[in-house]
C-alpha cells in the first residue's frame, strides 16, 4: 500500500509527449483533441444531418454533447425526385444538436483549393 503522504511525481517531458500522441486504440488524447478543434475554428464546415439536410458554415464552437455552432450558415435541403436541390436558405448562426449529425467535412485550405478531411 502506498504512503498517502507521498506526492505524485511530475511526468517526464518525453512521457508527456508520448501521452499527447494517439493512444494504442487510435483515439486522440485530450490535449491533441483540443488542439485539433482549435485548428478548425473559423474553417468552413459541411454538416450532414439525419433528416437529409446539409448545413454549410464557419465552425465557431462545440460542447461536450457534440453540439456544433456554425456562423454564416446556409441550409441545403435533401434533393428529391420532384424537386432539384435549389437555392440555399440563409440561417446565419445555427446550432446543430450532436445527435442529429451524420457527418462533418472540413475545408482545410482556402476557397481556391478545397480539400475535405
Amino acid at each position: 500500500m502506498a504512503d498517502p503522504r507521498e506526492e505524485e511525481k511530475p511526468r517526464e517531458p518525453e512521457k508527456e509527449r508520448e501521452a499527447g500522441a494517439m493512444s494504442e486504440s487510435g483515439v486522440l488524447s485530450h490535449s491533441n483533441s483540443r488542439q485539433m478543434l482549435q485548428s478548425l475554428l473559423n474553417k468552413s464546415m459541411r454538416i450532414r444531418m439525419t433528416d437529409g439536410r446539409t448545413l454549410i458554415g464557419l465552425f465557431l464552437c462545440t460542447d461536450r454533447d457534440c453540439n456544433v455552432i456554425l456562423g454564416s450558415a446556409q441550409e441545403y435541403l435533401k434533393p428529391t425526385d420532384s424537386l432539384a436541390q435549389g437555392e440555399p436558405r440563409v440561417l446565419g448562426l445555427a446550432m446543430i444538436p450532436g445527435h442529429h449529425i451524420v457527418s462533418i467535412e472540413v475545408e482545410m485550405d482556402s476557397m481556391s483549393n478545397p480539400q475535405y478531411m
